[in-house]
């Protein structure tokens, strides 16, 4: 049985849903949309803009004093924010300006600890094309739509689907040569790889059993900061590079049994970058 929804949750879910409409319009019209290059193969339209337009004042509305780490508008708010949204507006970009139907809207919401530390509490990735909606609050579990969520209990690297993202073409040497060796040592160990396009879906179907597990290096807060917590609420591991909860630019995240290893092939793959 689904819990109730939390007074946080209920506005993620309504800010995420309100600027889905607009982004299925446009999808439905994606040849028609102003594009613009911000580097080779990383886009940014119309709708990513009118998207975080609408998440931004959505959030700000119900919680006027949280302050913002958003992809396309960076950090905003109070330096000493006690909460903090962080959102991707269009996660597959380039999926979408492609008529591709695999992309998502990202809200994550973190609370600042004591120490000075942070901790994910909330997070949601939309699918609109499909009507999922992944969701998780820390300590009470993670759902789809209103169906609870656990990750696969698969065992064995042989019997096992890895998602991933490749770098492309604004990627650094370092990154490439980490991702072509971690490539390497995985794939003849496993059932298959994956490559979908947007890291915020990757985990959230982490967390739905549909893959043992996701790595990426390159990424960003706003690609992973949802998609970590529903991870861990659905019964998985999701880390960084040093299998440590922070959020950085490596993440690795699997069911708990198959967490260990593609940790260890992940962690060999940045050292061979290294030399």
């Amino acid at each position: 049985m689904m819990p109730r929804l939390s007074a946080h949750m209920t506005v993620m879910h309504a800010a995420a849903q309100k600027a889905a409409k607009r982004l299925l319009r446009d999808f439905n019209e994606v040849e028609n949309l102003q594009v613009s290059m911000k580097g080779p193969g990383d886009f940014v339209s119309q709708a990513d803009l009118r998207a975080e337009q609408t998440l931004r004042e959505e959030l700000e509305k119900a919680r006027p004093g949280y302050a913002f780490l958003m992809e396309e508008s960076g950090a905003s708010g109070s330096d000493k924010w006690a909460w903090r949204w962080v959102v991707d507006p269009l996660d597959g970009t380039t999926n979408f300006l492609h008529g591709m139907p695999h992309w998502a809207i990202s809200i994550g919401l973190e609370r600042r600890l004591p120490d000075g530390g942070s901790e994910i509490v909330a997070g949601v990735v939309y699918s609109p094309v499909n009507n999922e909606l992944f969701w998780a609050e820390k300590g009470v579990g993670a759902y789809v739509n209103d169906k609870r969520l656990r990750v696969s209990a698969r065992r064995e690297m042989h019997t096992a689907v890895f998602a991933t993202g490749i770098p492309f073409a604004k990627a650094s040497g370092a990154n490439r040569l980490s991702f072509a060796r971690t490539l390497s040592t995985l794939m003849p160990q496993v059932a298959g790889i994956r490559r979908f396009g947007s890291a915020a879906l990757d985990l959230a179907w982490v967390a739905a059993g549909r893959y043992e597990g996701y790595w990426e290096t390159g990424i960003h807060p706003w690609d992973i900061t949802a998609g970590m917590l529903i991870v861990r609420e659905a019964g998985g591991y999701a880390t960084d590079a040093e299998g440590k909860d922070n959020l950085a630019n490596t993440v690795v995240a699997a069911n708990p049994h198959l967490h260990p290893r593609l940790l260890e092939i992940v962690q060999d793959g940045l050292s061979a970058s290294r030399g």
